[in-house]
């Protein structure tokens, strides 16, 4: 369990190492998030100089449950795709986790799950020397590469697990997903399973019995205009003037309470969209997944 008497998956919002979406997720009333510290990371990683504006810190504490992902698949897969070496990613490794000391950070780390570019041994590598370094939870994830045997081991190990939804889409075996997390569960019945990327609302039901989930599609409606509401799904360009007002509204008093020093965005618009967008999904999420409390 990630919080006591935990009885259903719950949603992370990813997205919030941005503050001003990390603010509009709680002007809605979200409680469980996820940031990716590659910003912040990759700032040390080219500078030398780690990030002072302890931005995760700030935005971790104000949920019940907080994931910081390595930022690894951005670094990887994303805008700095491309071949990545062992010296490379040891930097990386030691960035990372100097930067999660540093910054105090006290929740849920995702660990560097090197499997697909340097292979399982240097994964368990990096795995027995964070769990020395960082007093955080550390999330394991399992990649195809690891085989049946490193899962076991994994399971073994470890108390949290993630599996990457994404990868199984791409390989076009995401119908494995259920019968993993299932063996995973029966396995070691106290182990929390996160389902990375994953937000499918006609099968997030199924997967009850896990711990925790993530997406950014709650920042899709800002980003991509259609925006999902417990009503049908509508264009942003047709939400009245009044409900992203109100919403902003909302956001502004989070932003003055919790964030003083933040500075106030320009498009008040954006951000009054975002955070009805924020409660749209919330209550999606509830209604299929279960309460998000």
């Amino acid at each position: 369990m990630i919080v006591p008497k935990q009885q259903n998956i719950k949603v992370h919002f990813a997205g919030t190492e941005h503050m001003n979406h990390a603010i509009s997720s709680m002007a809605a009333n979200m409680n469980y998030a996820l940031g990716t510290a590659f910003p912040f990371v990759y700032k040390m990683f080219k500078n030398g100089k780690i990030d002072e504006n302890k931005i995760i810190k700030q935005v971790s504490s104000q949920y019940k449950h907080y994931i910081l992902d390595s930022g690894l698949f951005t670094l990887m897969f994303g805008a700095l795709k491309g071949k990545k070496d062992e010296a490379y990613l040891d930097k990386w490794y030691e960035c990372l986790t100097d930067y999660v000391l540093h910054e105090q950070y006290k929740g849920t780390m995702v660990e560097v799950d090197c499997q697909k570019v340097l292979g399982v041994d240097k994964a368990w590598e990096y795995r027995m020397k964070m769990r020395e370094k960082v007093p955080n939870r550390v999330i394991n994830v399992f990649h195809i590469e690891d085989g049946q045997k490193g899962l076991d081991r994994m399971i073994e190990f470890s108390d949290y697990i993630a599996l990457s939804v994404p990868e199984l889409r791409a390989l076009k075996k995401k119908e494995y997903l259920y019968t993993l997390a299932n063996y995973i569960k029966n396995k070691k019945p106290s182990i929390d399973i996160h389902l990375l990327g994953f937000t499918e609302k006609n099968s997030l039901n199924k997967f009850s019995f896990c711990s925790s989930c993530d997406s950014t599609s709650w920042l899709a409606p800002v980003k991509y205009g259609k925006i999902e509401t417990t009503a049908g799904a509508n264009h942003i360009k047709n939400i009245k003037e009044s409900i992203w007002k109100d919403r902003y509204s909302k956001w502004e008093k989070i932003k003055n309470k919790k964030f003083p020093n933040q500075k106030p965005p320009k498009n008040k618009k954006y951000f009054g969209t975002l955070t009805f967008a924020a409660e749209q999904f919330l209550k999606i999420y509830a209604n299929i997944g279960g309460n998000q409390d």
